[in-house]
């Protein structure tokens, strides 16, 4: 029963013999051991050690007594497991302590095979909270909505707001803007946080599956029907749907989903019961469902009950600043879903995807730090492992002035030559055919900035 680790072990009791005996045997299976005789030396010895696991006496004759003492420790942030110990015994003490907070209760005389065994659980138990701890981290880390932005800044705001209430959402912005983002925010932010949220993207299911999908079916109500199955709105009750891409959805699915928002119940298919349930809808698209709605692709009377609380998101493009923000945030991520170390990236790099348009958005943006991740040995990413963005895609024509559209050309055009050439300056004024010191003023003038 050897422990992997030297776990430290705070053992208080007022009888000597009791702390030797347990110190021997502890230290004997591997584990770091402090002792305490009383209730204060033990809250001395908590904030200097920090140890994971307390054996504690209840009754202490000398000051503050082992409840006391637990109920102290109980106001540390992150406490270590305590397992009181007694040699009088009675139920009530033991409720006591287990409502303060102790995670066992043992009777003396001290069984040392049972010591052990506690103990053993109750670090299991700690280093499973302390996963949870770090996969809850893990996930909030994911799901944060990144940016500095004024436009990020008041939807976090708005965010907040609709979040309290049980206004259905509706989530405008291109794809890969983040919309599922907000609709989690939303979630997490609700009375409702701790349900499920259950999310359908419609433009991925198939019309002929999309109602057995959205209420379930019964068994055998059709052709691969072999069991009785829940919907997503069943499964989100009391809980949170997000019905994503919505501008996709078909219109005999639109008219079943009006009836459902409106009564609060559905059949299943081929089913006659009818399911109450309790859902918070947010829906999401990327397409102009007014327009959709004047060629009768998407019902308006669908359109107004889902259209209480419009939210937009801005593209990617729009909030420029947020780039190396999301950058380092996503270097973050993968870092530690791929097992590496964090990658730092080159001011040259950075400069160049702040340049480009990222039309794919966020989704792009966090593709490409996914693929640096994967693809990129070393610990910096510089500009031989960009080629593939192949460059911003430059409109001339919506310059006002020839000055403009020069400017920017000319900006482009000396940038991308420099970075074929590894920002040598006298290679690339060679290659352009003017004067070095004349390259110069022009990378000064144009904001070209060199690595």
């Amino acid at each position: 029963m050897k422990v992997a680790t030297r776990a430290s072990v705070l053992v208080v009791d007022d009888e000597e013999g009791i702390l030797e005996t347990l110190s021997g045997i502890l230290e004997d299976e591997g584990y770091e051991v402090i002792t305490a005789s009383s209730g204060e030396q033990a809250l001395n010895l908590v904030e200097e050690h920090s140890p994971e696991i307390i054996l504690l006496d209840v009754w202490m004759p000398r000051g503050i007594d082992g409840l006391e003492t637990l109920k102290e420790i109980k106001k540390i942030n992150q406490a270590p497991a305590v397992i009181m110990i007694s040699g009088h015994a009675n139920i009530d003490v033991a409720v006591q302590a287990t409502k303060l907070g102790a995670y066992d209760f043992l009777e003396k005389p001290l069984s040392l095979e049972k010591v052990l065994i506690i103990i053993k659980r109750a670090l299991e138990k700690q280093q499973l909270e302390r996963e949870n701890i770090e996969l809850k981290t893990s996930i909030a880390l994911r799901w944060e909505i990144i940016g500095k932005n004024n436009k990020i800044i008041n939807l976090k705001n708005e965010i907040l707001k609709a979040a309290v209430s049980m206004g259905k959402v509706f989530i405008f912005g291109e794809s890969g803007t983040g919309k599922e983002l907000v609709a989690r925010a939303l979630h997490e932010a609700s009375e409702r946080k701790n349900k499920n949220f259950v999310e359908v993207n419609c433009a991925a299911i198939p019309n002929e599956l999309i109602e057995s999908e959205l209420f379930g079916h019964e068994k055998g109500s059709f052709t691969g029907a072999f069991e009785r199955k829940k919907g997503k709105f069943e499964l989100a009750n009391d809980g949170t749907l997000f019905l994503d891409e919505i501008g996709d959805m078909s219109l005999a699915t639109q008219a079943k989903v009006l009836r459902v928002i409106e009564t609060q119940e559905f059949q299943r298919v081929g089913g006659s019961k009818k399911t109450k349930v309790d859902v918070r809808i947010i829906t999401a698209t990327n397409k102009n469902l007014l327009e959709e709605i004047k060629k009768v692709n998407f019902r308006e009377d669908l359109y107004f009950r889902l259209n209480v609380i419009p939210l937009l998101l801005p593209p990617l493009r729009e909030r420029k600043e947020d780039i190396p923000l999301l950058i380092e945030h996503f270097l973050e991520i993968f870092a530690q879903q791929y097992g590496q170390k964090t990658k730092k990236i080159s001011k040259a790099t950075l400069n160049v995807l702040m340049e480009y348009d990222w039309p794919g958005n966020v989704r792009e943006l966090k593709n490409t730090i996914e693929r640096f991740i994967i693809m990129t040995t070393s610990e910096n990413i510089d500009m031989k492992h960009v080629p593939f963005l192949g460059g911003e895609k430059t409109d001339y024509y919506s310059y006002k002035t020839i000055r403009e559209a020069r400017e920017k050309f000319e900006k482009n055009f000396i940038s991308k030559k420099l970075q074929e050439n590894s920002w040598n300056i006298s290679k690339t004024a060679e290659d352009l055919e003017i004067e070095r010191s004349n390259l110069h003023r022009k990378i000064k003038a144009l904001g070209i900035e060199i690595p």
